[in-house]
């Protein structure tokens, strides 16, 4: 009897023991996966606060690019703002190098790094069938930022009927964008609106030299016959500006699908362009002062902070 008891005695021990040694290990274990953050309760539990996944992501939006790369039209070419029909790209908005101006490129590199550190690849005339080379010829640079003022053109046409349509725009443009993207997948674009050419001929139709200028071919759906009011002309005006509109409507559903593109919201559209920020030659595109407000529009449209 008493060694049945002793027997019995060592068998809850031992089962004690076994117990314990059960409980030490699931303790340990607890312990291991919650010092190296395993997902033991799912992959979209949050990490334990303090691990290195619970930092802050860097922004996707670099509002200090240390390179740019313009592309677009004679507006970005400086086109008048010098001398009649003639580029002007020292004034340019994107990156000319003129202290009047104060271009985007020296307003986010200074006037040092801006000279060898952005690149202007804009063509006057060029439509928004023409952006995609221009995109192809600014990747090789590699620039951080590219910044695009583009399709006035397509609206300056001989006729309202010849502007490119709304659908061929957002075709382009995306094609434009897609070439980019398979060279610099991480190069930031920021895109400026078109301006409001109505406004710009009624503000240039004041000036005798401007119209005489005007005749010589410049956006003729807009500005010839700069004086007639008759329904047509007000018509083939009016056919101008909504088409202004939709591109800038593309503009903005296009660069909406990509991250890293952003635009001026609108700004140079609604920019309220007086007889100083025009060309003292054609009257229509802008003049230094004119190339500096949009610089101004595009400087803080780069920088803006947003969530």
């Amino acid at each position: 009897m008493g060694q049945g008891r002793e027997r019995g005695a060592r068998r809850v021990r031992r089962r004690a023991r076994a117990v314990l040694a059960v409980r030490a290990t699931a303790v340990l274990a607890a312990a291991v996966v919650g010092a190296t953050g395993c997902d033991a309760v799912g992959g979209d539990s949050p990490a334990p606060s303090g691990s290195a996944s619970s930092t802050k992501p860097a922004p996707l939006w670099d509002t200090r690019p240390e390179s740019v790369a313009a592309v677009g039209d004679s507006i970005t070419r400086g086109f008048d703002a010098c001398a009649v029909l003639s580029d002007c790209p020292e004034v340019s908005w994107a990156t000319g190098t003129s202290a009047e101006v104060d271009s985007l490129a020296v307003r986010l590199l200074g006037q040092a790094q801006a000279a060898e550190h952005s690149w202007n690849y804009a063509v006057t005339g060029a439509r928004m069938a023409d952006l995609t080379g221009q995109m192809t010829r600014a990747a090789a640079r590699k620039p951080e930022l590219v910044a695009v003022m583009v399709g006035a053109n397509d609206a300056c046409r001989a006729t309202t009927s010849a502007m490119t349509s709304v659908a061929d725009f957002r075709a382009q443009f995306e094609e434009a964008m897609g070439a980019l993207r398979e060279r610099l997948p991480k190069t930031q674009v920021y895109v400026a609106s078109i301006p409001d050419l109505k406004r710009l001929w009624s503000q240039g139709r004041t000036n005798p030299l401007g119209k005489q200028v005007w005749k010589l071919g410049i956006c003729p759906s807009m500005l010839a016959d700069a004086d007639a009011l008759d329904p047509a002309a007000v018509l083939r005006r009016n056919t101008v500006r909504d088409r202004v509109e939709d591109y800038n409507a593309v503009l903005r559903d296009v660069c909406a699908k990509d991250r890293r593109c952003r635009t001026d919201g609108g700004a140079v559209h609604a920019f309220r362009f007086g007889t100083d920020q025009l060309s003292r030659w054609d009257w229509f595109h802008p003049s230094v002062d004119g190339q500096a407000r949009l610089a101004e529009i595009a400087y803080r449209a780069v920088t803006a902070k947003r969530p």
